[in-house]
């Protein structure tokens, strides 16, 4: 094997693992998990605690959701500017008249979403305290299901994220002027 071939291996597993780890925003999945255990009463839920743990649930997977269509881009100043990806470019739009129309939302964006949502209901479904707040009945009897699931749909995102890798520079990320470890693949999308 050259030294060629081997490099661009692991190119292509660095960036795939970049890809993986940008899937969840971690501000939406550090939230889940600070607040998980206050709404779900650390798994002993009464009423109040079923609807405060699945509004939590529903709001971190919204923010997932809506996370994977941001963007960010570098003004004429130097400014960065976050916004959202449209069918027809980023919105807001530039207030300088930059033409935004490259940032157009694309079937990747879609797959991103879609996965990022996926990803978080595994998180925070087989999430202990919510198992034992949701569906008790399923912590005993499913373990095995809940020790296999996470590491497939884990395994299934990362090959997805192979084929369709992640261009975006969402909040939170740095935009392709700032991020210096950028490969000339990492263009706008």
């Amino acid at each position: 094997m050259s030294s060629n071939s081997s490099k661009s291996s692991s190119t292509v597993a660095t960036d795939g693992l970049g890809s993986l780890i940008r899937l969840l925003p971690t501000g939406t999945v550090f939230a889940f998990q600070f607040l998980n255990p206050v709404a779900t009463n650390n798994g002993k839920c009464g009423a109040a605690n079923t609807y405060m743990s699945s509004a939590l649930i529903a709001s971190c997977g919204l923010s997932c959701l809506l996370s994977s269509f941001t963007d960010s881009y570098t003004d004429g100043k130097g400014n960065v500017r976050y916004g959202f990806v449209t069918p027809k470019g980023m919105w807001p739009g530039s207030s300088d008249g930059e033409d935004l129309s490259g940032y157009r939302l694309g079937v990747a964006d879609v797959v991103h979403a879609i996965l990022a949502v996926l990803v978080f209901a595994v998180v925070a479904l087989l999430d202990a305290n919510t198992v034992r707040c949701l569906y008790p009945s399923f912590g005993s009897t499913d373990s095995a299901l809940r020790a296999a699931l996470p590491p497939m749909i884990g395994m299934l995102a990362g090959a997805i994220f192979m084929i369709f890798p992640n261009r975006r520079h969402g909040i939170g990320y740095p935009s392709e002027s700032d991020d210096t470890s950028a490969s000339t693949s990492s263009t706008k999308p």
